[in-house]
Parts: C-alpha cells; sequence; structure tokens
C-alpha cells in the first residue's frame, strides 16, 4: 500500500513526490511523459532553472528524485480510481491495481489548438500564452495579442511593462465600444477579421493571414486558446470544479483538497489565471505537505 499516488510527474508531481519522499513516505508516481511545456524551446521564471529547457530540468528532477528510496516513478497512465479515503485503487492501462492513502491529481491540461493552419506548428515559438514565461526575451519588440474576452483587456494592460508596441487581432470576436475606445486611447491598433493562417519567419516572427486579405505582422504572438484536463479522471469521482473562460480547472481549498476527502491537486489543472513552472511547483509542494500531514496518527 502506497501511501500516496501521484497521477502526473511534470513540475507540480514530482515536486509533491520530493516533499513525500523527504518525510520517508512511500510514493508511487505516475506519468505519461507528456508535460504541457514541451513545445518551450526554454522555461523561464524558476529560481535556479532559469533559461532551461523544460524537459532537461525534468530529467535532472527525477534523477535527483532516484535518491529516495521510497520514491517510485512509473511511466504509466492511470485508467481509473476507486476507494475512498485510506483506501484508494488505482488501475493503470498496463493493467496494474494501486493502493494508497490519498491521492494527488497533477496530470495538467492540454490546449486546444484552433483550426487555424500553422498555429499548433507555432506553439511555443512564435506564438506562446505567458508574459511572465517568454516575455523578456522579446521586450520591446512588435507584439500580437490574439482577443479571447474581456480578459484580454487586462493583457493589454498588463503587456504595457514589456512592450510599448501592441496589435490586438480581433479574431471574429465582439470588442466592446468602450474597451475598443480605450484601446484607442492607449494608441493600440485593433485589427477586424478572422485569422485563417499563421505563417512564421524564425522562431519568434509571426504572420497572422486574415480572411478579409491583408495579413498582419509581429515578432511574437500571444494567444490564449481553451484548454481542458489532459484525462478525465475527475469527472469520474465527481470532484467539483470551476468553469473559467479558458477552460475547466478542479476546485480545491487552501490546502490544495479536492471535493473529495484524502484527493489532492495541484498545477495547471487547478490553475487558471498563471499557470507556470514556479506556481506549479509551489502547489506541488503544497499537495504533497498536506497530504502528508493528514496522514499523521
Amino acid at each position: 500500500m502506497n501511501d500516496v499516488i501521484i497521477i502526473g510527474g511534470s513540475f507540480a508531481g514530482l515536486a509533491a513526490a520530493l516533499q513525500l519522499g523527504r518525510a520517508r513516505r512511500k510514493v508511487t508516481v505516475l506519468d505519461t511523459g507528456l508535460p504541457r511545456n514541451r513545445f518551450a524551446g526554454h522555461s523561464h521564471g524558476l529560481l535556479g532553472h532559469d533559461h532551461k529547457p523544460p524537459l532537461d530540468i525534468l530529467a535532472e528532477a527525477r534523477q535527483q528524485l532516484a535518491r529516495y528510496p521510497t520514491i517510485r516513478l512509473v511511466n504509466g497512465r492511470a485508467d481509473s480510481i476507486s476507494g475512498a479515503i485510506d483506501d484508494f485503487t488505482v488501475l493503470t492501462a498496463d493493467g496494474e491495481s494501486l493502493g494508497a492513502r490519498r491521492l494527488i491529481l497533477s496530470y495538467g491540461v492540454v490546449d486546444q489548438m484552433p483550426d487555424v493552419p500553422g498555429f499548433a506548428e507555432s506553439w511555443g515559438t512564435s506564438i506562446v500564452p505567458c508574459p511572465y514565461c517568454d516575455g523578456f526575451e522579446v521586450a520591446g519588440q512588435h507584439w500580437g495579442l490574439v482577443w479571447s474576452g474581456p480578459q484580454s483587456h487586462n493583457q493589454v494592460r498588463l503587456f504595457h511593462d514589456w512592450t510599448d508596441r501592441l496589435t490586438v487581432l480581433a479574431d471574429g470576436r465582439e470588442i466592446a465600444p468602450d474597451i475598443r475606445a480605450d484601446l484607442a486611447r492607449r494608441g493600440i491598433p485593433v485589427v477586424d477579421g478572422r485569422i485563417a493562417e499563421i505563417a512564421h519567419h524564425g522562431e519568434q516572427n509571426a504572420i497572422a493571414r486574415l480572411d478579409t486579405g491583408s495579413q498582419v505582422s509581429v515578432d511574437i504572438l500571444f494567444a490564449h486558446p481553451r484548454n481542458k484536463p489532459s484525462a478525465s479522471l475527475h469527472e469520474s469521482l465527481g470532484l467539483a470544479t470551476v468553469d473559467t473562460p479558458l477552460g475547466i480547472v478542479l476546485k480545491v481549498d487552501e490546502r490544495r483538497e479536492t471535493s473529495m476527502p484524502g484527493i489532492y491537486a495541484a498545477g495547471d489543472l487547478t490553475n487558471p489565471l498563471l499557470p507556470s513552472v514556479t506556481t506549479a511547483s509551489w502547489q506541488g509542494a503544497m499537495a504533497g505537505i498536506f497530504a502528508q500531514q493528514s496522514m499523521l496518527g
């Protein structure tokens, strides 16, 4: 019997495993090896690992976890979960049945790429979602923002710390007159029309070709496609969720516990606002600590 099974072995899951391993708790981490940021050439903002490829950081983390004898890392997928607190059962795709007193869900989300030629191929290079992750490297250059809803207005204000050159692409979405007036006051042009294709020259140059026949060329394009959890285990468990402008996330309390006692969650699966390696690692560590403390006699 494991103390904890962690489903998802990216930054949140491995951070949880580290805390539990250091507390000498028996842990199994199930991971499919498909982290959300695998498309990015470098990860930024993580203290001690700034500007390193994210897959290299994860590989180093796994090597470090190898010195903890109670941590088992498994390349595999969890197919189902049953049971209750102190007696959970996880069935893997390989047919292995694992028992645990607690569970941590950290299987993350997948971004749903729009059906636009060139968009998916540019994701993580010339199209990115996070200024904290990639803004410094392209500061002062010409940015584009694909409008995704009212939340994009805050992005406009946020981007000002990195660049004074910004173009908004409406992409067929309605932008309220008062918001358009504010954008005009800020000197930010709005280009109407749907994006029909993305082309690019080099890693940080995007050309958006519109259905109006015009095109917009920028050095970097910021976009926020909707995402969804990368697995459906929470659905079968009936866990409470929160619907956000960008997708569904799991609802957790201040101790990272979900609506089902004994099941904790961390990382992008619970974080709709500022997903990053740093926040995922912090949340994972907290989930591991709170799961451990919940098992004290």
